[in-house]
């Protein structure tokens, strides 16, 4: 199954290695690249072992984990280029989570001002959010995906069985993305993601929810590549939760990424009940499920000024203010909604009181 636009190529498949060769197959001998991270390497490699020897694939590993999503990771995958003779014509595979295609494709944007890359998302979040939409980029003094362009991927393979390998809190962090394109689009996705049985997961329909959920992305980066307008409706849950997700890193208590945006579209669903008019009794419903689901981060009140701080640095800002997306209802996006620092810290509390 494929899905094509003027962007990327995006291809359903559970035969990764015709797929690849297809692809690898234009490109010079010597001239294609592999980058990875080492639970990549061990568990997705093995797969497309023989189409590596077959087209002298050089394979650069660098570590995993937000905190190596840095300068010197993207240094490392350079040095490898330069090395070995890469150039404009030549290709880098990313295989890996939402970190690895981020900083891929950011390596592969910026190396002799551009080569071709493709990505192979192996984790849930990475399929239906990182290495779709062109966002490239690495962390830098503290703050998420700081450093960056936008450049599109010449294709993005989607393969389900990779999903086997990940644990249950992974699964549900790239869900989270799922849920937020759910309340961004409209009812019946909302409600297909709320039906889905997330206890006995089956892989084979999940493909369909995969790709319903990749459409919604795709159809905002397809009317807005450099987030002009209504590509900032994905930025849903972003604004509090990429505060959550570096708060949480510096205090030395990471959340993954899904779990940090489930905890700000708690938030965010808050303001926008108070400024859009969400149904109070749904937000309520919904802020429930979400923490029956995801736990919860905890915060108190003397937190509220440091997450505040990173809200201001969040690159979706406009001048002096915090630039929130938020939804009247499931399906209506407001976009560039300016809350006072008093609303935020109401919503702050909002989630801060909620049980689990």
């Amino acid at each position: 199954m494929t899905a094509s636009n003027i962007h990327s190529n995006i291809i359903f498949s559970q035969q990764i290695e015709k797929e690849l060769d297809k692809i690898v197959g234009s490109f010079a001998t010597g001239k294609v690249f592999l980058l990875t991270e080492e639970t990549p390497a061990k568990l997705c490699l093995p797969l497309i072992q023989p189409l590596i020897d077959k087209y002298q694939i050089r394979v650069i590993e660098i570590k995993g984990g937000e905190t190596h999503k840095s300068i010197r990771s993207v240094e490392q995958v350079w040095e490898v280029l330069s090395k070995f003779g890469a150039d404009r014509k030549s290709l880098l595979i990313n295989i890996g989570g939402g970190m690895l295609t981020d900083l891929g494709g950011f390596a592969a944007s910026t190396f002799k001002r551009g080569m071709a890359f493709v990505n192979i998302p192996t984790t849930l979040l990475a399929q239906v959010d990182a290495s779709l939409g062109g966002k490239t980029g690495i962390n830098f003094n503290g703050l998420k995906n700081e450093i960056g362009v936008f450049n599109e991927p010449d294709t993005v393979i989607i393969n389900t069985n990779f999903l086997k390998t990940i644990d249950h809190e992974n699964f549900l962090s790239g869900y989270a993305e799922m849920l937020k394109h759910g309340l961004i689009k409209s009812t019946d996705h909302w409600d297909e993601l709320m039906d889905y049985d997330l206890a006995e997961i089956d892989y084979e329909s999940l493909q369909e929810i995969i790709a319903h959920s990749v459409a919604v992305k795709e159809w905002h980066v397809l009317n807005d590549l450099t987030e002009k307008n209504i590509r900032k409706a994905l930025n849903f849950g972003h604004t509090v939760g990429h505060a959550f997700e570096s708060y949480a890193l510096h205090e030395g208590r990471p959340i993954l990424h899904g779990h940090a945006v489930v905890y700000g579209m708690i938030a965010e669903l808050y303001l926008s009940a108070k400024k859009c008019g969400f149904d109070p009794t749904l937000l309520q419903s919904v802020s429930e499920w979400m923490l029956a689901k995801y736990g919860k981060f905890n915060i108190t009140t003397s937190d509220y000024e440091a997450l505040y701080e990173l809200m201001t640095h969040d690159k979706k800002n406009e001048g002096s203010r915090i630039n929130f997306t938020l939804i009247s209802e499931i399906g209506q996006v407001e976009i560039n909604q300016d809350c006072s620092k008093e609303l935020i810290f109401e919503a702050l509390d909002y989630y801060r009181k909620l049980t689990v």
